[in-house]
């Protein structure tokens, strides 16, 4: 296992994998709806603050190199322990489970949609697509490897050609009459960067490979930033070829716009050719978050931000229990059908500003040890100074006020943030303070921080640190029952 490397299409899948979902497709078809041809300016510009965080992930991927647990670690040199796991194990990680599993809820309503015949219960399609992906992520990183490549690429091509029948008008269906303008004004287009943000989130899953890549410092930015380019690529077809063929209305309130306009350009076939393209989104989406955060929670746990179970590993090299546990949740989370169909939108933009909170955090991570560590080699540094780090912070906050046109829609997502980071920084405290027992905000110097990496570091800290704090703590038990002063 130590002798295969993955690299840069394996790079490059992972992150078009978790990049490219069937909600993805959703949100092309409602911001074109929306405001037109226009929308590829809120893309452009959305891109653009994703390649910043790329930037600034690679540089502390440098700096602290083949990091299993990756973000959580940068954050906890950076920030401390309390921001470490508010923003990883409430913001990422359970945000992140809930995502996949909304995927494999789609997945089942996909298939009901192409075979109805079948007559199947929905929740017994997402119990086996969840199985098949955990048996395969449990025979460790190259089988996830071969799935991931088949699926990104296969997924790739199909967008690809899907859109550039629609742009060079080969479609069966008639070509529909509308403005195709790029008409819309500034405020519009920045009014649905937040949206469009969303269909680039993710390339940061590239990270947790580090250890298994080859030639890190290279293949990780390039991974980040070639599968945002790629993406781009596809989606930018997709813009052009949904209002060739579906009109904008439709586009803004249909529930699977790229199925109305896979029927528009090849009648059936094309209803099933993007029947198949939503199902290989929603395994290559499924498939990278379950092994990503199975690997994250692995190096999580050997820093003691999460359970030390989920650090143990079987035979082929696979954190299986993390991968396991991820596997269960959104499962039960698919089964359960938590969130209804007409809150899919709601919940994604909720989901979508806890990904750009930690993003933030990454930024200022970046500029805080640019300060405190400035002569620390790295062998990858965002160009520019601190430029792009501030842009992207700036691009952040843009980004988070424009979730939604709609003021009233963007105050429901903030009071649902400020509920959910209540709750999630009271767990983080008590975590911290009375698990951890660490200083809240005091950052964990990175010589440590990086051998929590190596399992003798994380055996001898459980046999003689713990049994030395539990000796000091029995001394002074003892010394305050006789009377005297601790």
């Amino acid at each position: 296992m130590k002798d295969k490397k993955l690299g840069l299409p394996s790079a490059i899948a992972t992150g078009v994998g978790l990049i490219l979902a069937t909600s993805c497709l959703l949100v092309i078809g409602q911001g074109t709806g929306e405001i037109g041809n226009s929308f590829m300016f809120s893309m452009i510009i959305a891109l653009f603050f994703n390649m910043f965080t790329a930037l600034s992930v690679s540089e502390l991927d440098s700096l602290m190199p083949q990091l299993t647990g990756g973000l959580a670690q940068y954050t906890l040199v950076g920030l401390g322990p309390f921001i470490s796991v508010l923003t990883m194990v409430g913001g990422y990680v359970v945000g992140m489970t809930v995502f996949g599993s909304l995927e494999g809820t789609m997945f089942g309503r996909t298939m009901d949609m192409l075979f109805p015949s079948l007559n199947i219960p929905l929740p017994i399609y997402g119990i086996v697509l969840m199985t098949v992906i955990v048996i395969l992520n449990c025979r460790g990183v190259d089988m996830f490897a071969k799935v991931q490549n088949f699926v990104a690429y296969a997924l790739i091509i199909s967008l690809i050609v899907m859109g550039f029948i629609g742009c060079i008008h080969m479609g069966r269906g008639d070509i529909i009459e509308q403005d195709r303008t790029l008409s819309a004004s500034f405020p519009q287009v920045m009014g649905l960067v937040g949206t469009a943000f969303y269909m680039f989130v993710g390339c940061e899953f590239v990270v947790p490979l580090s250890p298994f890549v080859k030639k890190p410092n290279r293949t990780i930015p390039l991974g980040m930033i070639g599968s945002l380019v790629v993406v781009f690529v596809m989606q930018l077809f997709c813009v052009f070829g949904f209002t060739n063929y579906v009109s904008y209305a439709d586009l803004a309130t249909n529930g699977s716009p790229h199925m109305l306009y896979g029927i528009a350009i090849l009648g059936e076939y094309g209803r099933y050719w993007m029947g198949i393209v939503s199902i290989l989104a929603v395994i290559s989406t499924a498939n990278t978050v379950i092994n990503s955060l199975g690997y994250l929670l692995s190096g999580m746990a050997r820093i003691n931000m999460v359970p030390a179970f989920f650090s143990k590993k079987n035979k082929r090299g696979a954190p299986y229990i993390g991968i396991l546990t991820i596997g269960i949740a959104m499962t039960v989370l698919v089964i359960a059908s938590l969130v209804a169909e007409d809150l899919l939108n709601f919940f994604l933009k909720v989901a979508s500003v806890f990904w750009i909170v930690v993003y933030l955090v990454l930024h200022i991570d970046v500029i805080i040890l640019r300060f405190r560590m400035p002569k620390v080699p790295r062998n990858f540094k965002v160009p520019g100074g601190l430029l792009i780090p501030v842009l992207g912070i700036i691009g952040d906050v843009i980004m988070i006020y424009g979730i939604d046109n709609n003021m009233s829609v963007r105050l429901k997502v903030y009071v649902t943030l400020l509920v959910s980071f209540v709750i999630l920084g009271v767990y983080s405290y008590f975590w911290v303070k009375y698990l951890m027992r660490k200083p809240l905000f005091k950052p964990v110097p990175i010589r440590e921080v990086m051998a929590m990496e190596h399992e003798k570091y994380y055996k001898y800290h459980e046999r003689y640190g713990i049994r030395l704090r539990l000796n000091i703590e029995k001394v002074n038990d003892t010394i305050s029952e006789k009377g005297g002063d601790s």
